[in-house]
C-alpha cells in the first residue's frame, strides 16, 4: 500500500512538471505559483521514493549473488553489503512514512516573532535582548530576512519586548519549537554576593497570515492614532504617527510606534493583528495543538519553562526531550540547530507512532 501512494505521488509530480512548461500556465501568475509550490512540497518525497527503489534493486542484486556465489569469501561479503542495505531500506521506508504524514500547513510560513521580559527584573530584560539577538543570527545564516516591528527598551538594555517578522521559506518549521517559557540562570554583573539569579522570558512563534485566512472588516477595528513616547529622533514623538489598532470582536490590541510613519506603523500593527487572530483561529479549530498565545508564553512564571540556559555550566536544557547540550556560547551566537534537530526528530517520531502530524 506505501509503494501504491508513493506511485501516485511520483506521477503526480511528473504531471506537474510538465504542466510547469505550458504557456498557459505560465502566463497565469498565480496557477503557476500555486503549481511550483506543489512541485517544490513533493520534491523530497520523491526523491526519497526513488532512493528507496534503487536500495531494493541492490538488495536484489545481492540476494542473488549471495544465492549463486560458489566462493565462500565473496558470498560472506555479499551477505555483508546486503545487511547493509536492508538497514539503508528500512531508513528510507521510515523516512517515507513520516514524509508521506500530513504537514503543519503553517510550516512554509513567515514567522512573527514576539519576546518579552518575564520574571526576574532587569535581567529578564537584558536576556530578552541576548535571545533576540541569538534568534537574529540563526536566522541571517539561513538567509532569511529578519525585520524589526516594534520595540519597548528596557531601562538597563534588552527589552521588555520585541517583534519582528523573519521572512524566508520553512522559517515556522524551525521557530515553532521556540515558543514557550525560557529560564536563564546566571550571575548579575550588579550582583556583588556572586549569587546565581534566575529569571525568564516569554517566546511567541506567529505563522504570518495571509489575506484569505484572515480577512478584517473595517467596522471590526478601531484604530486610534496618538504621539509617540520615548526616544525617537526628530519626528518620531513630535507627530501624532503611533497606532493602536483595537480588533474589536476579541479584545487583541496591537500598538506600533517606531516608524516616523504613521501609514508605516498602520502597516505593521495589522501584519501582527492578522497573525495573533490566525493563532487564535487555529487554536479553536484544534485544540490539540494547543497553540494559542497564551499557552505558548504562559504567565512567565519561573516554574513554566521549556528550556533553560545555565551559564556557570555553560549548559542549556531543553525540558521537553530531556536534552543538555554544554554548548552555551554557541547557542548564544545562534547555533541553534543542536537544540532544534533533536526537536524535530522528537517530533517526527511521535507523529509516526501516532500515525498522523
Amino acid at each position: 500500500m506505501l509503494h501504491e501512494k508513493l506511485q501516485a505521488v511520483e506521477e503526480r509530480y511528473e504531471e506537474i512538471g510538465q504542466m510547469l512548461s505550458q504557456p498557459d500556465i505560465v502566463s497565469n501568475r498565480g496557477l503557476f505559483q500555486k503549481y511550483s509550490r506543489e512541485h517544490k512540497e513533493l520534491t523530497e518525497i520523491v526523491a526519497t521514493f526513488r532512493a528507496f527503489k534503487k536500495v531494493l534493486d541492490e538488495i536484489r542484486g545481492s540476494k542473488e549473488l549471495v544465492e549463486r556465489e560458489s566462493d565462500k569469501e565473496l558470498a560472506a561479503l555479499a551477505e555483508e553489503e546486503l545487511a547493509l542495505l536492508q538497514q539503508e531500506s528500512q531508513k528510507l521506508e521510515e523516512q517515507l512514512q513520516y514524509l508521506l504524514l500530513p504537514k503543519d500547513p503553517n510550516d512554509a510560513k513567515n514567522v512573527i516573532l514576539e519576546i518579552r521580559a518575564g520574571a526576574g527584573g532587569d535581567e529578564a530584560g537584558l536576556f530578552a535582548g541576548e535571545l533576540f539577538r541569538s534568534y537574529t543570527r540563526y536566522a541571517e545564516a539561513r538567509h532569511w530576512r529578519v525585520e524589526l516591528m516594534g520595540v519597548s527598551s528596557a531601562a538597563v538594555g534588552g527589552f521588555k519586548e520585541v517583534i519582528a517578522m523573519i521572512t524566508g521559506d520553512g522559517a515556522f518549521s524551525r521557530f515553532k519549537f521556540e515558543r514557550g517559557v525560557h529560564r536563564v540562570q546566571r550571575v548579575p554583573a550588579t550582583e556583588a554576593q556572586g549569587r546565581v539569579h534566575t529569571s525568564t522570558v516569554t517566546v511567541a512563534v506567529l505563522p504570518e497570515a495571509e489575506d484569505v485566512e484572515v480577512e478584517l472588516q473595517e467596522k471590526d477595528l478601531r484604530i486610534d492614532v496618538y504621539r509617540s513616547s520615548g526616544p525617537g529622533g526628530q519626528s518620531v514623538n513630535t507627530t501624532d504617527s503611533a497606532v493602536r489598532i483595537t480588533h474589536i470582536p476579541t479584545g487583541i490590541v496591537v500598538a506600533m510606534q517606531d516608524e516616523k510613519s504613521q501609514l508605516k506603523n498602520k502597516e505593521k500593527a495589522l501584519r501582527v493583528l492578522k497573525a495573533r487572530l490566525l493563532e487564535q483561529k487555529q487554536a479553536e479549530a484544534d485544540a490539540e495543538r494547543r497553540a494559542d498565545r497564551r499557552s505558548q508564553v504562559g504567565g512567565g512564571d519561573r516554574s513554566e519553562k521549556i528550556r533553560t540556559y545555565n551559564f556557570p555550566q555553560s549548559r542549556v536544557t531543553d525540558h521537553r526531550i530531556n536534552l543538555s547540550v554544554y554548548a552555551l556560547d554557541q547557542v548564544m551566537e545562534g547555533d541553534l540547530d543542536q537544540l532544534i534537530d533533536p526537536l524535530i526528530a522528537a517530533a517526527r517520531a511521535e507523529a509516526l507512532q501516532r500515525g498522523d502530524a
